[in-house]
């Protein structure tokens, strides 16, 4: 999925699931997408440009954008699920 698919999906989820912090991945001509999205209510505690670039890091790459949408990139996808992976300890860790 590109970025946009991306995006658009993480507000479906956000709409859906009301209250959730979100961070979905692609790989892509051996690039990493990363889009994180964190529901209004969460906002002051986890901040998806922080929770984007935690994942990013660990891909090879850094990101950034608003506390409830944030994007990055990254070039090492063997990574790509690890780092996933690791959202769960790293949000529980904000809340």
């Amino acid at each position: 999925a590109d970025a946009k698919s991306l995006r658009e999906t993480v507000d479906k989820l956000k709409d859906k699931l009301k209250s959730a912090a979100i961070v979905l991945g692609s790989i892509a001509d051996g690039k990493v997408t990363l889009i994180a999205g964190v529901t209004g209510d969460l906002v002051t505690k986890v901040k998806a440009g922080e929770l984007v670039n935690h994942v990013a890091t660990q891909v090879g790459g850094k990101g950034g954008g608003r506390p409830d949408m944030a994007q990055a990139g990254g070039t090492q996808p063997e990574h790509l699920g690890k780092a996933l992976a690791s959202v769960r300890g790293w949000v529980e860790a904000k809340l």
